[in-house]
């Protein structure tokens, strides 16, 4: 569904820090190797503490997984799924560390949980097939340096 060594793929997502909320984390997105590479810094000043990236995904009807291969720096990271495009409501988000060596993860629809600015919320079990974005999230008081790296996105 995604491979990131495609630079119009890479192109379409975009980078959301807690700036929207006076932090100050910074990141950026770029395609290195094949690979989509989402870096930056985690600062909790200002009441800050996140960095995140996301873009558009459609998912097949009647997927039961999806498929990410990607290598990092051992940070926890969420993977993050909404169903519309408003910054106003609940995103789905599954956690996972990020290995050093390439590897790809399962996540079923099980595996996420709805949650709305950093709080869990009420919401419906997940369905892949309304799914409209994907991103990945670093949070959770991990401040400092941090970097990973996806090479695909497929559905299963």
């Amino acid at each position: 569904m995604l491979d990131f060594s495609d630079q119009s793929v890479a192109a379409e997502f975009r980078v959301i820090n807690d700036g929207v909320m006076g932090g100050v984390s910074n990141s950026r997105l770029s395609q290195i190797d094949g690979a989509l590479r989402f870096e930056g810094q985690v600062s909790l000043d200002n009441n800050g503490g996140f960095a995140s990236f996301r873009g558009p995904l459609r998912v097949p009807a009647g997927a039961a997984a999806l498929l990410v291969t990607l290598r990092g720096d051992g940070q926890r990271y969420k993977l993050t799924l909404k169903l519309d495009d408003s910054n106003a409501t609940a995103q789905y988000q599954a956690r996972f560390s990020a290995p050093r060596e390439w590897t790809t993860l399962r996540f079923s629809p099980a595996d996420f949980t709805a949650s709305f600015r950093g709080r869990p919320v009420a919401a419906p079990p997940l369905d892949f097939g309304g799914v409209r974005s994907v991103g990945v999230l670093i949070s959770d008081g991990q401040a400092g340096a941090f970097r990973v790296e996806l090479r695909t996105l497929r559905a299963e």
